[in-house]
């Protein structure tokens, strides 16, 4: 899809609006499939960071901020598996999420129209961009679109894609590929048992 910005991971063909794309942009950047992860090396992690406006040109990326930043994803993409099941969450799978709102202060805005918002008051590090992420997800829940950002059924590709579809019933970033591969997985299962 050539509407997608150029920090997006991955081409995607179920993309969620903005702001929410930058979330799922943030969540994609480990692709199970491939086995590549942009955020495990500083090096690519500074670089992915900085075109994703998540960290500005010249600030440091410590070795601390990497990991905040992994546990962050982790977390998030925990929460959207625990959705798809109806689990509930376990309290330590929410620590990294819950220290970073308590590290953070937001601001209520007001914007166009008298439309209240939320914005994060420093935005200067990581941190506060992750921070901002985290906002961005609050919006979407309250908005109900949050929900129709789902991970993908087969365990082997796990992508995050944006249900489009009238009932959210939608389970597979790509029902051609990933969609037959588990019915063919589950044929074979069948005929074998």
């Amino acid at each position: 899809m050539s509407d997608l910005p150029a920090w997006y991971p991955g081409s995607e063909s179920k993309p969620a609006p903005m702001p929410l794309l930058r979330v799922q942009a943030f969540l994609n950047t480990v692709d199970v499939e491939d086995e590549v992860d942009l955020l495990s090396e500083p090096a690519s992690a500074r670089d992915w960071l900085v075109q994703a406006g998540l960290l500005g040109r010249g600030d440091e990326l410590t070795e601390a901020d990497l990991e905040l930043a992994c546990e962050v994803r982790d977390c998030l993409r925990s929460l959207l598996e625990s959705d798809a099941y109806g689990t509930e969450q376990e309290a330590e799978d929410l620590e990294a999420l819950r220290k970073l709102a308590a590290e953070h202060t937001a601001r209520l805005t007001v914007g166009n129209g008298g439309v209240l918002g939320l914005e994060d008051v420093c935005g200067e590090t990581l941190g506060d961009a992750l921070f901002g992420l985290l906002l961005i997800i609050r919006a979407a829940q309250v908005d109900r679109t949050w929900s129709r950002l789902k991970m993908c059924a087969n365990p082997d590709c796990a992508w995050v894609f944006y249900d489009r579809s009238r009932n959210q019933q939608g389970n597979w970033c790509n029902m051609a590929v990933c969609g037959n591969r588990l019915k063919n997985r589950q044929l074979r299962a069948r005929r074998s048992a």
